[in-house]
């Protein structure tokens, strides 16, 4: 069956009975129909956070259709449940862009997924679409003011940074002139799109805390310039009290229920090579505020969603991981060992065994923040004992824990396994996280030392006008930011072609935007976009509705 056709299967459990379970007043949450609903703020517990085992659910580096981190990262809360350990699982939210793409939706596969399926998928609770008013009403005010006689800042039109934003991939849009049609019509400028999980209104609202640090966060968004050179932020404008308001119901995690009814969380969806990649520092606490053990994870492979969740997130948030979850598949590893797409499920010794070294290094990133990992291998039906078992031995040579996880045929069953590793690592207290760099470092430190010490990179590069970006950086006084790298997820260097573990390679940073509401920087290397593109024979081909009302096509 079909993840929908599995999904389908399930009777799903009123949303007041999951709340219950999770430990909240069912009188208190807000409900969206009957199966899913927002969680007040008032429910995080910094105490009871703090006694919370989190775990971090990562990745190697993917193919092109990923390697089942969230379903990994739900099978695992299930197993953990399963043996009486009170668990939530706690993700993002899917991006319409991925859903008619090529990836496909982001609630879990076969018989580890997050529900009501179609309703996350598509829309949920409006989260996406108010995230994406706030930026576009950020940008009209922009243009208005830039228009405006009466109420100018004086705007200098070629030195505004703030695109627009739409939660679509549509390459059409990465480049656009807005202002034509006459002096009635605005101010003739180039400016853009980009994808919403890319817009800083989404980093504000996965790092913010509450509605006072989303106002002030919102204000910090840097602008652009005047014609006499002075900086200009959104709170100039006076736009971060009418954009907080829009946001004031997508500022509340929501709830929903796995599989097998228990709590899963999801808030926010930023994507993990061209932004920070995790859900919300809210929705990770109010999980934590209840719940003895947190399962969350980081998108694409750890270069990229874990590297930023423990230099951004966990720094930003005061957060302490005990353990990461590093999901292997077999068809990664031989897919950089050589093999090609479309032999992956075919045995292939010789390039399983070329692509361990795409697995060692993701195992030693993990090792230089000081937490412990387990290896966990997402079986598929074609998997062949063999193959599994040099994987085995690969990790029995190095020391490190592994767990073969049947999630998507078993379920909870399928992780209890590496849900027993994940206790024995807890106990063991082992985890001692200390962060990559110090944000006091320079800009150029703090690429360099992700750069060589992540990716494995020999030197890196700056354009002509990544070094314009870091003197306008130092004249902000906003050195102190972290940096959020956006790159390929593809490599581990900015080349989508260099498979497998690549040396002796150089980062290339042609640009460095700012996300000074957010409170990070992001360095673009390589020929990364933040507006997707649509593939040949996109998945929206095969979604269609009939007229009960029926969905059919998602994955």
């Amino acid at each position: 069956m079909t993840d929908l056709d599995i999904a389908k299967t399930v009777t799903l459990k009123p949303i007041s009975e999951i709340a219950k379970k999770f430990g909240v007043n069912t009188e208190d949450i807000e409900m969206y129909g009957k199966y899913k609903a927002k969680l007040p703020l008032k429910y995080i517990d910094k105490e009871n956070a703090s006694k919370s085992h989190l775990i971090l659910v990562s990745a190697i580096s993917p193919t092109p259709a990923g390697e089942g981190k969230t379903t990994m990262s739900i099978g695992l809360s299930e197993g953990l449940n399963r043996l009486g350990k009170k668990t939530t699982v706690v993700l993002r939210e899917p991006s319409l862009g991925p859903v008619f793409g090529i990836k496909g939706g982001a609630t879990g596969g076969g018989y580890s997924q997050v529900l009501p399926m179609e309703d996350i998928n598509l829309h949920f609770t409006g989260d996406f679409s108010a995230i994406e008013k706030a930026h576009n009403l950020l940008s009209a005010i922009i243009d208005n003011n830039i228009q405006s006689k009466t109420n100018s800042l004086q705007l200098d039109p070629r030195t505004i940074s703030w695109k627009r934003v739409v939660d679509l991939n549509d390459r059409a849009l990465r480049r656009v002139i807005v202002g034509l049609g006459g002096t009635t019509s605005g101010i003739p400028r180039e400016t853009g799109f980009d994808i919403t999980a890319a817009s800083e209104i989404m980093a504000i609202l996965c790092l913010a805390q509450n509605i006072t640090d989303l106002k002030t966060r919102l204000g910090n968004i840097f602008i652009g310039y005047t014609f006499n050179k002075t900086p200009i932020y959104a709170k100039d404008l006076k736009a971060e009290g009418a954009m907080a308001a829009l946001l004031k119901d997508a500022i509340k995690p929501n709830l929903v229920q796995t599989i097998e009814g228990n709590p899963a969380i999801i808030h926010g969806g930023p994507f993990a090579n061209i932004a920070q990649g995790t859900n919300s520092v809210i929705a990770t606490l109010m999980g934590m505020s209840h719940s003895e053990y947190t399962v969350t994870e980081a998108g694409f492979g750890f270069d990229l969603g874990a590297e930023k969740f423990f230099d951004i997130k966990c720094q930003s948030a005061g957060l302490t991981p005990k353990a990461v979850v590093l999901t292997t598949t077999i068809r990664a590893l031989k897919y950089h060992g050589g093999a090609e797409l479309n032999s992956l499920t075919t045995e292939n010794l010789e390039a399983l065994k070329k692509g361990l070294p795409n697995l060692e290094k993701h195992l030693e990133n993990i090792t230089k923040f000081k937490v412990p990992a387990i290896i966990a291998i997402n079986k598929f039906s074609s998997d062949t004992d063999t193959e599994i078992d040099i994987i085995k031995e690969f990790a029995t040579s190095k020391g490190v824990k592994i767990a073969l996880a049947d999630i998507w045929a078993k379920g909870g069953e399928g992780a209890i396994n590496l849900a027993k590793q994940v206790i024995e690592v807890v106990k063991s207290n082992t985890s001692d996280f200390k962060p990559l760099y110090h944000w006091k470092s320079s800009v150029k430190d703090k690429i360099e030392t992700i750069a060589k010490e992540i990716y494995g990179a020999e030197h890196v590069d700056y354009t002509t006008k990544a070094k314009a970006h870091l003197r306008k950086i130092t004249d902000l006084g906003l050195d102190g930011l972290p940096v959020c790298i956006a790159k390929t997820q593809k490599s581990l260097s900015d080349n989508p072609k260099l498979l497998g573990r690549p040396k002796d390679f150089i980062i290339t940073v042609r640009e460095i935007e700012i996300a000074s509401g957010a409170g990070f920087l992001i360095p673009i290397t390589g020929d990364i976009m933040r507006m997707p593109g649509l593939p040949a024979h996109p998945a929206s081909e095969h979604i269609d509705i009939n007229d009960e009302g029926e969905i059919t096509g998602l994955f």
